[in-house]
């Protein structure tokens, strides 16, 4: 097997690897593991993470490869390994693995038979991923990533580098924008097209619909065995949730309106949650991480809020995943009873720019979180503030 086409086309890939801004995930991956598995839906820029690895990281001798780069078809993920090893490579990186058959077991094989080789592989199918994590139980580090940050849109759309703010900086008001006067018109254009990197093209829209109609049309019916028809009605749900306010997921309703049965909208809606095209909040019983009792059913993101919604999203809804979609990286958020989430011990409400106290003036450590707003006071945050978080 002759590798060196594969290392002239990396160097090529590296010389355009673009290095100013790295991903809020680059410094929370413990790069040492053996092996990492890097999980996210498309277009969030795991891609462009692993290169700038290859790039700027000391390790030497890595090799990047693609699933679906033809310089290496008909070869397999051991033999590359294998070759690679045979010529002093000591790290391999594998992009998009869930395109190629039987992963799990090739990477465990390579794992236990190449102790000196690391492995990097990413996946955007997150629910092929999952199923073949058994084969790779305890081998394996894995880290999962989301989308941009309103304070990484900052740094990679307009080139504002702001620190990351902790919840406590928030919630006392000590944060601040150097150099942007009014954040409004900015946070306005994240919420639009700031959460996937590729949100700077000009053809976002068309390609972020794209992205869409292959994860509900084919990665979840090929990971659950649906057939085509299936795949169309995961589509009519995921509109339904587009056009509805945060909603309790009723489901013999939402069985009726799509036409299947009230026992597979559960499983429906998980492979949905999973697959990053929604987010569910459940209660505190389980947590956000937990598979506990699910009280409303969000969008995964604003962008897609606004994309699936014909250009007319409704406004509380959009504020609301926002909230969720940001403290969700580092921090437990679940439904409140008095307001809209619970993070840790503390009570939110979200809600414009007159959203008053009366809904939560009796709960101890709750405070209202208005949108349209430039900068807080006392316990009224601007919801922009909360995108400073990773």
């Amino acid at each position: 097997m002759d590798i060196s086409n594969l290392l002239s086309e990396q160097r090529k890939i590296l010389k355009h690897t673009p290095d100013t801004f790295r991903r809020y995930a680059y410094d929370t991956i413990n790069w040492r593991n053996r092996m990492i598995c890097i999980l996210g839906p498309r277009g969030v820029g795991k891609t462009t993470l692993v290169l700038q690895y290859i790039k700027h990281s000391s390790v030497g001798g890595a090799l990047y490869y693609s699933v679906d780069n033809v310089l290496a078809q008909g070869f397999t993920l051991v033999e590359l390994a294998d070759e690679w090893v045979k010529n002093n490579g000591r790290c391999l990186v594998v992009d998009e693995i869930h395109k190629y058959p039987l992963w799990s077991q090739e990477l465990k094989y390579i794992y236990d038979s190449q102790p000196e080789l690391k492995v990097i592989f990413t996946g955007s199918s997150v629910l092929d991923i999952f199923s073949g994590m058994a084969d790779l139980s305890r081998r394996v580090a894995l880290y999962e990533m989301q989308g941009l940050s309103f304070r990484e849109y900052l740094a990679l759309f307009h080139g504002r580098i702001i620190p990351m703010h902790s919840l406590d900086e928030i919630l006392a008001h000590h944060y601040e924008l150097p150099g942007i006067g009014h954040p409004l018109p900015l946070f306005r254009d994240y919420l639009r097209r700031g959460y996937y990197p590729f949100g700077m093209e000009v053809d976002f829209e068309r390609k972020l619909n794209q992205s869409v109609l292959q994860t509900m049309e084919n990665d979840i019916p090929v990971y659950a065995n649906m057939n085509a028809s299936t795949g169309q009605k995961l589509r009519r749900l995921l509109t339904v949730i587009a056009n509805s306010v945060p909603f309790k997921p009723v489901l013999q309703k939402l069985a009726e309106e799509i036409g299947v049965s009230r026992n597979q909208i559960a499983d429906y809606l998980l492979y949905m949650e999973r697959a990053g095209m929604i987010a569910q909040l459940r209660d505190e019983t389980g947590g956000v991480r937990s598979l506990g009792k699910v009280e409303k059913v969000y969008l995964d993101n604003p962008n897609l809020c606004i994309a699936l919604s014909s250009g007319n999203p409704n406004i509380g809804n959009v504020r609301e995943t926002f909230f969720f979609n940001q403290m969700r990286v580092g921090h437990d958020i679940v439904s409140s009873k008095k307001g809209d989430f619970c993070v840790e011990d503390l009570t939110f409400e979200i809600g414009g720019r007159n959203k008053g106290q009366k809904q939560v003036r009796d709960v101890e450590n709750a405070y209202i979180v208005r949108d349209d707003m430039e900068f807080g006071a006392l316990k009224n945050i601007p919801l922009w503030a909360f995108g400073l978080t990773y």
